[in-house]
């Protein structure tokens, strides 16, 4: 008897994100879509002693984690690219890679794919990432050419939807989520956290990347007026020298949590923060905290993000900061509310329209529909007989 089966296709996503950096927009999305492919997760090439090669773990949610390595011993830079390139096609050889869809955050692999023929190319632009901190100068001009070979190209957020919708014909934003039920556990958490059980309240919060975009002076200056309060950061330090953060008693820094963490130390504040300098590398992000702090049930304060204005500040959900002065005056007032249920009640009207696997799903029709419309795409690619 001959029996239809129909194959796994692989979805190929190459990322400037560790997998264990941060869990945020990439794990989300690619561990939903590990219902409907084998997905590969293929973090950017790092120099070893060892001879060109990759290292590969499997996570929890099933995503095949890549970590390319190059040989540091062999100087000849010129031939880098093309060592990258035999290193990922020795990779699909080894794993049988034949029928996948690209997925980028990076343009810059594009340095080293060009040789391959995927069913279909998405580019989620999560970032404007050559606004961020050391971004290479080139990242623009592989950008330009990513938009011209994407099937179909999705942002990270409103504002940057709006900067990018000219650049190509099939444009989608999609803006940070949420998982509702992971988050709102802090409502109901009672036991405090070993590090932060010891600090003071009222706490005013913040987790996630404490980079370039991170605005100093407002936690300082905000901490200087308010010796009482107590600042809890919670996440890694990186692309800043750690000794221009102001020492305060009242700052405390815990370093970094794991997402499962997370709400633990989001249950133990009294207002959460998104305490974000108003730059180049802050103009197009859509913070995925946002959300999640409101899932948490907990009172949101933020500087003036366009994504976090619109929707959360127009909505009533997130109060809209532009000083120090601002941040006391509004925690201040926050501080002395003790009804919250009329705002809690919008917070969560709104929340259920928003959710991780939504936006998941909406991509993947996306995604399919592009695929059909691929005439490459013949039907033994997707079926075989056993």
């Amino acid at each position: 008897m001959v029996l239809e089966k129909k194959t796994t296709m692989q979805l190929v996503c190459f990322s400037h994100l560790s997998w264990k950096f941060v869990y945020q927009r990439p794990q989300h999305l690619l561990s939903r879509f590990t219902k409907d492919y084998a997905v590969y997760y293929i973090e950017e090439f790092i120099y070893s002693t060892e001879e060109d090669g990759y290292s590969i773990n499997i996570t929890n949610e099933n995503v095949t984690v890549i970590v390319p390595h190059l040989c540091n011993s062999i100087k000849e830079v010129r031939n880098e690219t093309k060592r990258k390139e035999i290193i990922l096609k020795n990779l699909f050889k080894e794993h049988s890679i034949q029928s996948y869809i690209f997925w980028y955050y990076t343009p810059m692999a594009l340095a080293f794919t060009a040789n391959f023929n995927p069913l279909a190319i998405v580019y989620d632009c999560m970032d404007e990432l050559s606004a961020f901190k050391f971004a290479p100068p080139e990242l623009k001009i592989y950008e330009q050419e990513l938009f011209k070979k994407a099937n179909v190209v999705f942002t990270g957020g409103n504002n940057l939807y709006k900067a990018k919708k000219a650049q190509h014909h099939n444009i989608h934003s999609f803006p940070s989520s949420i998982d509702k039920a992971h988050f709102k556990a802090a409502r109901d958490n009672q036991e405090e956290v070993a590090d932060q059980s010891k600090i003071p309240h009222p706490r005013l919060g913040f987790y996630g990347v404490i980079d370039e975009r991170f605005d100093i002076d407002l936690i300082k200056q905000a901490a200087d007026a308010q010796p009482g309060w107590h600042f809890v950061l919670v996440g890694p330090i990186i692309k800043i020298d750690a000794s221009t953060l102001p020492k305060n008693k009242n700052i405390h820094y815990l370093g970094p949590k794991t997402y499962e963490e997370l709400p633990s130390y989001l249950s133990g504040w009294d207002i959460a923060l998104i305490p974000f300098a108003i730059n180049e590398s802050t103009r197009y992000i859509s913070p995925t905290k946002t959300p999640e702090y409101l899932a948490g049930g907990k009172p949101v304060i933020s500087t003036a993000i366009t994504d976090v204005i619109n929707p959360y500040h127009e909505l009533g959900l997130v109060h809209i900061v532009q000083n120090a002065e601002d941040l006391v005056q509004m925690a201040t007032s926050e501080l002395s509310m003790t009804d919250k249920s009329e705002w809690l009640t919008k917070v969560d009207e709104y929340l259920s329209t928003i959710s991780w696997n939504a936006t998941w799903e909406r991509m993947h029709e996306l995604m399919q529909n592009e695929i059909e419309a691929n005439p490459n795409l013949l039907t033994d690619k997707i079926n075989q007989y056993v």
